[in-house]
C-alpha cells in the first residue's frame, strides 16, 4: 500500500529509481522496434525520445548524475569499440591515409567556420578560432550501425576511424591553446609540458595496457572479471587522458588499440563487450544527448537561428567537401565516399565539450553587469540543433551507404566463391583442453559459419553412467562457451571401443572438412597419440587435420612463425589450410612471419595484398632453419606449421621427427600442425583447381582473396 501512495504522488521529473530506469529501458527497447517499420535509424530514435521525456520536453526525466555517467560510458565505449574492432594490419598500413584524412576532414569545416565567426558573426579572433574548431571535430555515433553491417574493416571506414582520432585531437589542442591564450598561460613552459604529457599518455597506455592486459588474461580465467577488467581500462584510459589534457574520449579510443590484439573479434569476450555496450550503455549516451535539446530557443531569438545555420553549414558542409576530397584521393567508390560523410557529420562529444568550455570562460562584464563570455549562449543553444540535425544526417547517410556496400560485398562473396561448405569437428576428450579447442575453432573458422561446428566425445561401448555424464558436462562446456560468441555449436556423442575408429567414422557421417584434436599441456605429444595420428587420423584423405598445444590463451599470443615445406603449393589442400592460417591472423591480430621458399613467398605476397594481415616473409630453403627459428622462440610467441602426409609433394622424412623436437623445445609455447587433406573434395573452389592444374599463380592474389571472405 506503501509503494502504491509512493508512485500515485509521484511528480516531475520523476525520481523514483526503479520508474526512472524502466521508462528508460521501455524507450531503449521500443525506439529501435518502431522505427525500423518506417526505415527510420534507431540511433535518430533515441535522440529524439531523450529530447521527449527530457527537460526540455515533458520533463519526465532529468537529466542527473545517473543518466551522466551511464550516458558518458556509452560515448567512451563508442569510441573504445572503435579502438577496438580496427584492424591493427590495415591500420597500420592505412596510417599515413588516417593521418592526411584527419587533416583533410579538419581544414574544410574550421575554415568554413572561421570566416562565418569573423565576417558573419564578428567575434574575436580568440573566439572565432575556437568557434571554428567545433566543427572539425565528429563522433562516431553512426560506428555501432557500420560494425553491425559487418563493414567494419572496410577500408573507407578504417581509414575514417584513424582520422577521428587524428581531428579529434587537433580540435581538444587547440581548446588547450586557445584557453590557455585567454588566461596568459602559453609559454614555452605550457607547450613543453602539453607535448610531453602527450608523449607519457600515449606510451603508458599503447605500450603498458598490452602487457598488463596480456597478464590478466593468461591468469584470471573468470569471464565475468574479464568483462570488469576491460571496463577498468576504459576508465583508466579516460582518466590518464584528462590528467595530460586531453579528452576522456582520446583515451578510450587509444584503450580500443591496446587492447585490440588481447580480445580476439571471434570470441565471447567480444561478444559480451559489444552486447553491454549496444543494448545499454550506448543507447544512455544517445538519450542523454537528446535531452540536451529545446527546441524552444530558437523561436526566441534571431541572431540564435542565424548562428545556428552557420553552424550547420561550417560543419556539414565543410565535412561533406572533406568527403568528397577523400573520395578523390584515396580512390573510394561513391558508396564509400558517402560512408566516410556519414561516419564523419556527427557532432556530438568533442563538439559539446568545447562549447562548454567556451561558454565558462568570462572574458570581462558589460555595463549592465552581464558577462562577456568566450562562445555566447547563442552557440550554446546552436550547437544543440547542430548535434539533432548532425546526427540525423549522420543516421540516414550512414545507414543508406553502408546498407549498399554490404550488400555489394554479399554478393561478391557468393559469386566470387564457390568454396566447399565448411564443417568443422573438435574431438574433445579432456576438460583442460576444453576451453582451447573451442576458440581456436572459433579463430579458425569462417566469419559465415555459425552453425556448423561440431564436438565430439567418444564413449566407450562398455558404458557406464559416470563416463556417459562426464561427456555430457564437457559437450555442454563446449556449447556454452559457443554459445557466448554467437556460434551455435552441435555436440555429438559416439559409442565405440576406438576413439579414433569412432572420429573417423563421424568425419565421414558429417562431412566434416576440418578436424581439431587437442593435445594436453603437460603430455604433448605421447607414443600412443603419435601412433593414432600416422595410423588413424591421417588415413582419412580428405579431411584438413589441426593438431592442437596449447600452453597459453590464444588471445595473449603476439606473433606465430608459420614454417612452410617447399612443394606445399602442389598440394590440393595447402590454400584451405592457408585459410585456416589467415582466419589466425585476422581474428587474433597477431604478426605472422612466414618461413617458406621463395615461389610460395611470391604467392603469400600477392595474396596480403588483396588479404591484408600483418605479416613478414622470409625465404626459408632448408628445414633445418625451420627448426633452428622454432627452438628460439621466445614468451607469447607461437608456431604454426603446415604438414604433409606421406606420400605428398611437400613430405620430408624429418617431420617424422617433429613430435619430439616439439615435446622437448616448445612445451611452454602454443603449437598448431596443419595437415592439409591430400584428395581433393568434388566441392573445391573451380577456380582453385584450375589455377593450381594450370600451375598459374599470377592471379592468385585475385582469386584467393575472393575464397577468404
Amino acid at each position: 500500500m506503501l509503494l502504491f501512495l509512493n508512485i500515485h504522488n509521484l511528480s516531475l521529473p520523476i525520481e523514483d529509481p526503479v520508474l526512472k530506469f524502466l521508462l528508460v529501458l521501455i524507450i531503449i527497447l521500443g525506439a529501435p522496434l518502431l522505427l525500423n517499420k518506417i526505415k527510420v535509424p534507431h540511433l535518430l530514435g533515441l535522440i529524439i525520445a531523450g529530447a521527449i521525456v527530457g527537460p526540455n520536453g515533458f520533463n519526465l526525466l532529468s537529466r542527473d548524475s545517473s543518466i551522466v555517467v551511464t550516458g558518458t560510458t556509452g560515448l567512451l565505449y563508442i569510441m573504445f569499440l572503435a579502438g577496438l574492432e580496427i584492424d591493427m594490419g590495415d591500420f597500420k598500413k592505412n596510417k599515413w591515409k588516417s593521418l592526411a584524412y584527419g587533416l583533410i576532414t579538419f581544414i574544410p569545416p574550421f575554415v568554413l567556420g572561421y570566416f562565418g565567426a569573423v565576417y558573419l558573426l564578428h567575434f574575436s579572433n580568440l573566439s572565432s578560432v575556437l568557434f571554428a574548431s567545433l566543427f572539425s571535430s565528429q563522433t562516431l555515433i553512426t560506428y555501432p550501425m557500420i560494425s553491425k553491417m559487418g563493414i567494419a574493416k572496410n577500408k573507407a571506414v578504417n581509414i575514417t576511424v584513424g582520422g577521428t582520432m587524428i581531428t579529434d585531437i587537433a580540435t581538444l589542442l587547440v581548446l588547450a591553446i586557445v584557453v590557455g591564450m585567454v588566461q596568459g598561460n602559453v609559454t614555452s613552459i605550457f607547450w613543453i609540458k602539453l607535448s610531453g604529457f602527450f608523449v607519457l599518455f600515449s606510451l603508458v597506455v599503447l605500450l603498458g595496457f598490452p602487457v598488463i592486459g596480456r597478464w590478466f588474461f593468461k591468469n584470471v580465467e573468470d569471464k565475468i572479471s574479464q568483462y570488469i577488467f576491460v571496463l577498468v581500462m576504459i576508465y583508466l584510459a579516460a582518466l590518464l587522458a584528462e590528467l595530460a589534457g586531453l579528452e576522456a574520449i582520446i583515451g578510450a579510443f587509444f584503450a580500443g588499440l591496446a587492447l585490440n590484439r588481447l580480445i580476439p573479434h571471434t570470441s565471447s569476450l567480444m561478444n559480451r563487450v559489444e552486447f553491454v555496450g549496444n543494448a545499454i550503455f550506448i543507447p544512455f549516451f544517445l538519450i542523454s544527448v537528446g535531452m540536451l535539446i529545446d527546441f524552444k530557443v530558437f523561436f526566441k531569438s534571431y541572431e540564435t537561428l542565424m548562428v545556428s545555420g552557420i553552424m550547420l553549414v561550417s560543419s556539414i558542409g565543410g565535412k561533406y567537401i572533406a568527403s568528397v576530397i577523400s573520395q578523390k584521393v584515396f580512390g573510394f567508390s561513391k558508396d564509400e565516399g558517402m560512408l566516410v560523410f556519414g561516419l564523419s557529420t556527427a557532432s556530438a562529444a568533442a563538439t559539446l565539450a568545447t562549447v562548454m568550455v567556451g561558454y565558462n570562460i568570462v572574458l570581462s562584464e558589460t555595463e549592465t553587469g552581464e558577462p562577456v563570455r568566450l562562445l555566447n549562449e547563442h552557440v550554446l543553444n546552436g550547437s544543440i540543433l547542430l548535434i539533432l540535425i548532425s546526427c540525423t544526417v549522420a543516421s540516414f547517410v550512414s545507414m543508406a551507404s553502408a546498407r549498399k556496400i554490404a550488400d555489394k560485398e554479399n554478393t561478391d562473396t557468393i559469386s566470387g566463391s564457390n568454396r566447399e561448405k565448411e564443417n568443422i569437428l573438435l574431438a574433445i576428450t579432456h576438460p583442460d583442453t576444453l576451453e582451447k579447442m573451442v576458440n581456436l575453432g572459433l579463430t579458425v573458422k569462417a566469419a559465415s559459419n555459425t552453425e556448423n561446428i561440431y564436438a565430439l566425445n567418444v564413449i566407450n561401448e562398455d558404458k557406464n553412467e559416470s563416463s556417459e555424464k562426464n561427456a555430457e558436462k564437457l559437450l555442454d562446456q563446449a556449447v556454452d562457451q559457443a554459445a557466448a560468441a554467437d556460434v551455435k555449436l552441435k555436440p555429438l556423442k559416439r559409442y565405440d571401443n576406438d576413439v579414433v575408429n569412432g572420429i573417423s567414422n563421424v568425419v565421414k557421417e558429417q562431412n566434416i572438412t576440418d578436424l581439431i584434436i587437442g593435445l594436453e599441456d603437460e603430455k604433448g605429444f605421447s607414443p600412443t597419440f603419435v601412433y593414432n595420428l600416422y595410423n588413424g587420423y591421417l588415413q582419412n584423405e580428405n579431411i584438413n587435420l589441426l593438431v592442437y598445444h596449447a600452453a597459453q590463451p590464444i588471445s595473449t599470443v603476439s606473433h606465430y612463425a608459420v614454417m612452410i615445406p617447399a612443394n606445399a603449393e602442389k598440394e590440393p589442400g595447402f590454400f584451405h589450410a592457408l585459410f585456416r592460417v589467415w582466419n589466425v591472423a585476422r581474428n587474433s591480430g597477431a604478426t605472422m612471419t612466414f618461413y617458406a621458399p621463395e615461389n610460395i613467398i611470391n604467392i603469400l605476397q600477392k595474396i596480403v595484398r588483396k588479404v591484408n594481415i600483418e605479416a613478414e616473409f622470409i625465404i626459408m630453403n632448408h628445414w633445418r632453419d625451420a627448426e633452428t627459428t622454432a627452438s628460439k622462440l621466445g614468451e607469447n610467441q607461437a608456431l604454426i606449421i603446415i604438414m604433409a602426409k606421406k606420400g605428398m609433394p611437400s613430405y620430408i622424412p624429418q617431420m617424422k621427427l617433429l613430435p619430439d623436437f616439439l615435446n622437448q623445445h616448445l612445451h611452454e609455447n602454443n603449437y598448431l600442425l596443419v595437415f592439409p587433406f591430400a584428395e581433393s573434395p568434388d566441392s573445391e573452389a573451380p577456380e582453385v583447381r584450375s589455377v593450381r592444374n594450370h600451375g598459374d599463380f599470377v592471379e592468385i592474389g585475385n582469386i584467393v582473396s575472393r575464397i577468404f571472405k
